[in-house]
């Protein structure tokens, strides 16, 4: 029988502890400098830049996108030279997260600010019908940046609720033109219930050209666009690389989905009789294209400088998805569920070539763009975000914090290298991140203090949250 390792010390906690960037990089994920031949040094705020304009916002979002996916996080096999040469120009983060496992909650979590359960339509996981989504009272990233002067457009997956009662342009954003529902079939748009969902604004919007291509168009359209004197807010929420499995030209397959959907065949969309790892990689690629395209049209417009962009996963990969080191994929609070790449650019005020082990999670990034674009969030809506613009623009400390999930059968709690995790065996775990990124050496029985202490950490936000309907 092995010898049991000693126990990590409990003043093992820690945010990103400077010096182990590039080793956490290493650990976890080829970086970028594997994948295009230049260094990556530690994060550094570059706190000698004159304040600019408030930027300009790109976020873009793929879809069930694994956190090893792309080259510049390991991939071995998928080659994604603009989403790297994103990250070369800014920040890449190796240990973020999504605000869930599934699309809706996170994305809950993202237009929010908050945890998916502090709202009914956060409850479902994801939404599969017409009974929830984001009430329009409720205040948004859209809504509080729009009334700071923002003019504000969502492109591609909304997932927050379908018509009448719930839609993009009823939670703050000007503009929309995308899906409602969780999955479409790539060419003809159908849904999971076999209706159409390609929607400008609220009325269909007929275009049988591939998805991924049409969202391309429009979004380099919104980027090249004269929105005069005011900053925009652009939600670019690609259905890339989620099912069903059609690349771009696959007209046989798509005709064939369509074929089963209109007979009836409810599962058809989630085609898992089709897909392959290379048919896969197809995908991803295109995704990769796609993004270049609109980054191009971006510098075209002479707004590239002034523009925050940021690309990351809705959540983990599912079944074709390379992410290795990470247990787990979309749907589970192991790390391959949650932990997603992540890349940010600002060449205003951040400086290129770095990288960041600071763990983070999705409603930070709300919290640190309202802040960037000078709005408050609504007092009677706090978030659970922390904002990240201190530290991003003046190198301030982000002291230690909880970055807390929860999903039915699921909980997990992440403070510093360590992480608290229990599955649906029931069995609280313990892992020391840093050393076991793959969640294998459970060290609940050595340090049972500090379990004790992160689970009533996880119950006691718990206990301010919804509670699941059985």
């Amino acid at each position: 029988m092995p010898t049991p390792q000693p126990p990590f010390s409990r003043r093992a906690f820690g945010g990103a502890a400077v010096g182990a960037a590039a080793a956490t990089a290493i650990g976890a994920g080829a970086p970028v400098a594997a994948a295009a031949g230049q260094e990556e040094r530690p994060f550094r705020a570059a706190t000698g830049r004159q304040p600019s304009r408030r930027p300009n916002i790109l976020f873009i979002l793929g879809d069930d996108l694994g956190w090893a996916d792309l080259s510049s996080y390991g991939s071995p096999h998928i080659r994604t030279p603009h989403l790297d040469r994103l990250a070369r120009q800014g920040v890449r983060f190796t240990d973020a997260y999504s605000g869930s496992a599934t699309c809706s909650p996170t994305r809950f979590s993202l237009y929010t600010g908050r945890y998916p359960g502090r709202t009914r339509g956060g409850l479902a996981e994801p939404i599969a019908d017409r009974s929830v989504g984001l009430e329009p009272t409720h205040p948004t990233l859209a809504s509080r940046l729009r009334e700071a002067g923002y003019a504000t457009a969502l492109i591609g997956k909304w997932h927050c609720g379908y018509l009448p009662d719930y839609s993009p342009t009823r939670s703050g954003w000007d503009e929309f033109f995308g899906n409602f529902g969780g999955a479409l079939e790539y060419y003809s748009k159908l849904g999971l219930g076999g209706e159409y969902d390609l929607y400008e604004g609220d009325a269909p919007y007929k275009d049988l050209r591939y998805y991924t291509r049409v969202l391309t168009e429009r979004a380099a359209e919104y980027v090249t666009r004269d929105h005069g004197e005011r900053p925009w807010l652009l939600n670019l929420n690609f259905t890339t690389p989620h099912w069903p499995w059609v690349a771009d030209g696959d007209e046989e397959a798509s005709a064939e989905i369509v074929r089963r959907i209109k007979a009836g065949d409810r599962s058809a969309l989630w085609h898992q009789d089709g897909g392959s790892v290379e048919k896969y990689k197809e995908m991803v690629e295109d995704l990769d294209r796609s993004v270049g395209e609109v980054l191009k049209a971006l510098k075209r417009s002479g707004q590239e400088r002034d523009t925050l962009v940021f690309f990351a996963s809705d959540n983990g990969g599912e079944r074709f998805s390379y992410n290795w080191p990470l247990a787990g994929n979309k749907g589970s609070l192991q790390e391959g569920g949650i932990r997603v790449p992540s890349v940010l650019r600002w060449p205003a005020r951040i400086d290129g070539g770095q990288v960041s082990d600071l763990p983070v999670f999705t409603p930070d990034w709300t919290a640190t763009l309202l802040e960037l674009g000078g709005a408050r969030p609504h007092p009677a809506y706090p978030l659970d975000g922390t904002s990240l613009a201190g530290h991003l623009l003046r190198g301030e400390e982000i002291g230690e914090r909880d970055l807390f999930w929860r999903v039915r059968g699921e909980r997990a709690l992440r403070r510093g290298e360590w992480k608290y995790y229990r599955g649906k065996s029931g069995r609280d775990q313990l892992f020391h991140l840093t050393e076991d990124a793959r969640e294998q050496a459970d060290r609940a029985p050595y340090e049972k203090e500090l379990l004790a202490d992160l689970r009533a950490a996880w119950e006691r936000t718990d206990a301010g949250l919804l509670p699941y309907q059985a």
